[in-house]
């Protein structure tokens, strides 16, 4: 068993289920979705982007390329959450939250895709 192999797939459906979590839920209410989720969504898909830097093969830039738009996509919700939460004199108002969940939204789907390319990829792989 290939521990490298382990670590990146561990790091990819983290990343893919954190997501999952933060998005889940009511996109206007924002009861439904936890900041600190959202953070360790970040996070862990910012440790996935890294993981993913070492591949030269054509699927390799694939898989950044997922990574890089999920991790753009996470950075414009938290951002969007500090700027509404902190400088804004409306507050985290509906259209905020919306905005926050639409970007975390475009991130799973680059996630979903990440890991489909991995289970391709594994079904490939001979012995």
């Amino acid at each position: 068993m290939n521990s490298e192999k382990v670590v990146f797939g561990f790091f990819i459906l983290l990343a893919l289920t954190l997501n999952f979590g933060f998005f889940i839920g009511d996109i206007d209410n924002i009861a439904h979705h936890n900041v600190y989720e959202l953070f360790a969504a970040l996070v862990v898909s910012l440790i996935a982007t890294v993981l993913k830097f070492g591949d030269r093969t054509h699927l390799g830039a694939i898989f950044l390329a997922t990574s890089l738009v999920a991790d753009l996509q996470l950075l414009m919700a938290a951002l969007i959450w500090g700027y509404a939460a902190h400088i804004s004199a409306a507050g985290m108002d509906t259209e905020a939250t919306v905005a926050v969940v639409s970007f975390s939204g475009g991130a799973l789907l680059a996630n979903i895709v990440s890991v489909v390319l991995l289970l391709a990829e594994t079904m490939t792989v001979r012995r």
